[in-house]
């Protein structure tokens, strides 16, 4: 995909501020059955196509609007993740501007998921 220079920089801002985990991490954590919310931030289209098991869905779209009831307690461990780490990266960083303290956005997204040959959920 061909990204905007302006949307690039805008990202590459935000994650001067977020953390990121690997694709590997994830999968790890949902092996352990560690305790956290895996959030998909995509489209519509993009989730119903394809995800991970486990994770709900949030859309970018509408996820600041519908954060606090999905996740009440601020201190709830949050992993995000896009079609490239690019859109949850932003997300990241808007609900960590909201309180929410332990957001993290998967680096390289839902296709460094793919690419490492992980399982997913249609």
């Amino acid at each position: 995909m061909d990204h905007g220079e302006k949307f690039l920089r805008i990202v590459e801002d935000a994650k001067t501020r977020i953390a990121e985990v690997s694709a590997a991490e994830v999968k790890r954590k949902l092996e352990a059955g560690e305790r956290f919310r895996l959030v998909d931030v995509r489209e519509d289209g993009e989730w119903a196509a394809e995800r991970i098991s486990g994770a709900m869905h949030l859309g970018r779209g509408i996820l600041e609007r519908d954060a606090e009831k999905a996740f009440p307690d601020a201190d709830s461990e949050i992993v995000l993740y896009c079609g490239g780490g690019f859109r949850s990266a932003l997300s990241a960083d808007n609900l960590q501007r909201m309180g929410f303290s332990r957001v993290y956005s998967m680096a390289g997204g839902f296709r460094a998921w793919k690419d490492a040959g992980y399982p997913t959920q249609v």
